[in-house]
């Protein structure tokens, strides 16, 4: 199934009245039968652990990041390491040097020490010395040196240090959410990120117990921080810009907090003081998705998460959903996962192939210093 979060509709009259159109039917369908209890159903999805009104924690928590894949590497001398495209969100840290970063459709990027980048989804990349040229060094120009990776040359003094690993995003709705994340997040001269960039490399250094467990919680935390640092007008289309306009974060917060309510355009653009159509277009040109579609894959993401975890029976959980009956949410979530919320619940849904299409060209960078 193609993912309902991804692509950039073009915002042209007759295609804004087509996805208005489309979006009230969306919000209409079996909702309306459950609107007399749309303020209670709303409130029990949010005592479930899931809803708070902070857009950006509900993504995390439905995300459910893990990093248990750190290790230490070191380079020395000029060397080069290619990657291929991988389904696991990657990290790096930078403790000590520099390094150049290269990614698909990216401009190069210097990395220096206290750096955090994250490629949240599918693309393919090199780490380099900075006067590095020429093919990837071979196998046999990897060494295992005192507990860490070293590429390149073994017996010279390294020129940068890194702690690199993956996410593990426990999500069935991963493919989702990480499509509303720029495609490479870079944080520099971040205070509370090079306070976390500390710990991490004191605690990456020292044996102690429960190393590796403290640095997986680090690691979320420093996920956080970067997804935090990197909201702004200047951020690709995606959440983070969406959360940096004064206009759209109250309807964001709206409705992830009472994703059960019939929402239509008209009542999202009342809640961010606009016209039908201009709210539409800010929506769409911000977010890379019209607002109906924002709803709907929200819905799903939370119908999902409430069916892995058994937590409910399938009427109960349209319920919470914003739709009025079982039939009405079956359809739609057939219709948008691939299969019925029954066998979805059975374990299903892992046979569904989501495809990414992801929003930004450019990489996001956070310049404080």
């Amino acid at each position: 199934m193609d993912n309902p979060l991804a692509g950039h509709p073009k915002t042209s009259e007759a295609a804004r009245e087509a996805h208005e159109a489309a979006g009230d039917v969306i919000a209409s369908e079996g909702a309306s039968a459950g609107a007399a209890s749309s303020g209670a159903a709303s409130a029990d999805i949010a005592s479930a652990d899931v809803v708070s009104g902070d857009v950006l924690g509900d993504v995390v928590r439905l995300l459910q990041p893990r990093a248990p894949l750190g290790k230490l590497v070191s380079g020395a001398g000029a060397w080069r390491v290619e990657r291929p495209a991988s389904c696991q969100p990657f990290y790096a840290v930078v403790m000590d040097g520099a390094v150049r970063l290269t990614a698909e459709r990216q401009a190069p990027l210097e990395l220096t020490r206290g750096d955090f980048v994250l490629i949240p989804a599918v693309c393919g990349f090199a780490v380099a010395s900075l006067d590095a040229s020429g093919p990837p060094l071979g196998a046999d120009a990897v060494h295992c040196l005192d507990g860490e990776m070293r590429h390149g040359d073994p017996d010279a003094p390294p020129n940068a240090r890194l702690l690199v690993g993956h996410f593990d995003f426990a999500s069935p709705d991963a493919a989702l959410l990480v499509s509303l994340l720029p495609e490479i997040i870079h944080v520099t001269g971040e205070e509370r990120l090079a306070t976390l960039v500390a710990l991490v490399n004191d605690e990456a250094r020292k044996k102690r117990p429960a190393r590796e467990v403290v640095l997986e919680r680090l690691m979320e935390v420093l996920l956080i921080e970067a997804l935090r640092a990197s909201s702004g007008p200047s951020a690709p289309p995606g959440l983070l810009r969406g959360l940096a306009d004064p206009r759209l974060a109250p309807v964001l917060r709206a409705l992830h907090e009472r994703p059960a309510e019939p929402w239509s355009v008209a009542a999202l653009a009342r809640e961010a003081a606009l016209s039908r159509s201009a709210f539409f277009d800010r929506f769409t040109r911000t977010l890379g998705l019209a607002p109906m579609e924002y709803l709907l894959a929200w819905r799903m993401a939370l119908a999902k998460n409430l069916l892995r975890r058994e937590a409910a029976g399938v009427a109960e959980i349209a319920a919470r959903v914003g739709y009025g009956s079982a039939s009405a949410f079956t359809t739609a979530f057939t219709r948008g996962v691939g299969v019925s919320p029954v066998r979805f619940g059975r374990g299903g849904g892992k046979t569904v192939v989501i495809r990414l299409l992801h929003h930004a060209a450019n990489a996001i960078t956070v310049h404080n210093r």
